[in-house]
């Protein structure tokens, strides 16, 4: 007996949306770009001479921005400075910018470029993403006239921003975004008043933008998330690499893991910085990534990512970040010390045996470790190290950390200090804390700065797991936890 054509029909609808749903991915690029920098000068050039350096890094893009879209990418992320640099004064960056409208004008700068002001580098990315029919998401600097009307206003009459820029395929200017967090370096650039949420809708789902130093803090990273449900951040970023826990490549995964989001992240490359590592980071891992720290070439990476992360039957669950730790009995702590990551004192236990059982407490914080090493080396030292407390030294934010870490050397008042390579692999391990905040990201870092994709797990109770024996030994595994509500306040950003 055939069905009734209305059957048929929604039977029909039916099919097609479980396609729809099958293959809702889309590729994906980022480019780590070894900018091509100014001369050092405190002093302007003129437009042409910044306009000329901005092509040059702009000829780079375009290639690479025109291979990936050859590969099948729809949205390409280039660096934060990727087409100026970074060595300015307020004065000498002034050459390099543009005023930079709002989207809803509904502006495409590939036809219609001089329609606000003159705006070269803008138009030749719009005709970057209409050429090649992809999405390009770029960081520029924007300018706005201001006057005496306004009490903030600077006394050159404009505010200048650090600002990130997206073209759809068509050319169109789509979105637009002004730095909140300025790293204490960037005094070329002004705070915007208010924080940006900004976020845009394509076929293959929602995106939101934000750069760099904006990560670690909750306007506007954690709440474009929370509030307007993004399905993958374009991060622009110039990341200078700090171990142990804040290599780009390690913190950048850990984010999109603990926030359940993709991260599209480019970053600048430069060995003299310790600026490298990008990738294209998923809720359960990272899909792609690359770190060097040798060479001064940039590179292309590119994935299939799903559209809509949390529909995907291997999205992760809600985990509990403190359940685990804070069930169990405390084993004692054992000979307790205090050593420096930078300018955060830890406390530490030396792992003195190839398996154990280690608790070390900070503040509200108390850190549990099970292990079992299995090639432990003479040589290398491990330690548990807990920290709960206010980092940075004129931004204040905080942060608390239960590491699993390796020394620099056998002499204990090297724990903390920055490594790389590593002999010891570990059988298994279970590190969980007893977290004041569910903002918790999850990170384990391997000999010579690799990331452990599918080795390891949360579970919902909070603790990070091995999964099976570690293929490679390890540098450090860490739950690196923020308590935005403790962060003081900001003393650089004006107050309003």
């Amino acid at each position: 007996m055939l069905p009734s054509q209305p059957l048929l029909h929604a039977v029909v609808l039916a099919l097609a949306a479980l396609q729809a749903l099958a293959s809702d991915t889309f590729i994906a690029a980022v480019y780590e770009h070894a900018v091509i920098l100014p001369e050092a000068t405190h002093k302007p050039v003129s437009p042409e001479e910044a306009l000329a350096l901005m092509n040059k890094n702009m000829d780079v893009l375009e290639q690479a921005i025109k291979e990936a879209a050859q590969k099948g990418a729809k949205i390409i992320v280039t660096p934060e400075d990727g087409i100026y640099g970074w060595d300015f004064t307020r004065e000498s960056i002034h050459p390099y910018l543009e005023e930079i409208p709002d989207p809803v004008v509904n502006w495409i700068p590939c036809t219609d470029p001089i329609r606000f002001a003159p705006a070269p580098v803008q138009e030749r990315l719009s005709c970057m993403a209409r050429k090649n029919s992809i999405y390009v998401v770029a960081n520029i600097g924007d300018k706005k006239p201001c006057n005496s009307i306004d009490p903030s206003c600077p006394s050159d009459g404009r505010y200048q921003y650090n600002t990130d820029v997206v073209y759809d395929s068509s050319g169109k200017l789509v979105a637009r975004y002004h730095k909140y967090n300025l790293f204490r370096r960037e005094t070329q650039f002004n705070y915007p008043k208010e924080p940006e949420a900004v976020a845009f809708e394509t076929p293959f789902g929602k995106f939101g933008i934000f750069t760099c130093f904006d990560i670690l803090f909750h306007e506007p990273a954690v709440a474009l998330v929370r509030e307007l449900h993004v399905d993958t951040v374009l991060f622009p970023t110039a990341w200078m690499n700090v171990l142990p826990f804040l290599t780009a490549i390690e913190f950048h995964s850990a984010w999109a893991m603990g926030m359940g989001v993709n991260l599209l992240s480019a970053n600048t490359h430069n060995t003299f910085l310790a600026m490298t590592g990008s990738g294209l980071f998923t809720p359960e891992g990272p899909a792609v990534y690359h770190y060097d720290s040798r060479t001064e070439e940039g590179r292309l990476l590119l994935a299939e990512l799903s559209a809509r992360p949390r529909l995907s039957p291997t999205y992760p669950p809600a985990v509990n970040w403190s359940l685990y730790a804070t069930s169990i009995k405390k084993f004692p702590e054992k000979d307790a010390f205090s050593g420096a990551v930078r300018r955060d004192i830890f406390t530490f236990s030396e792992l003195g045996h190839k398996a154990g059982n280690y608790t070390v407490c900070q503040g509200d914080l108390c850190c549990h470790l099970v292990y079992r090493m299995s090639n432990k080396s003479n040589d290398e030292v491990y330690v548990l190290g807990a920290f709960d407390g206010l980092h940075g030294s004129v931004i204040k934010y905080h942060w608390q950390v239960c590491t699993l870490l390796k020394c620099k050397s056998t002499e204990l008042n090297s724990c903390g200090q920055p490594v790389e390579t590593a002999q010891t692999k570990f059988e298994m391990f279970s590190l969980s804390g007893t977290f004041s905040t569910n903002y918790v990201f999850p990170e384990v870092l391997y000999s010579k700065v690799q990331l452990a994709p599918g080795e390891f797990k949360v579970l919902r109770d909070g603790r990070l797991k091995s999964k099976h024996s570690t293929s490679k030994p390890v540098l450090t595994a860490t739950l690196f936890g923020r308590l935005y509500e403790k962060d003081l306040p900001h003393p650089l950003r004006p107050s309003l």
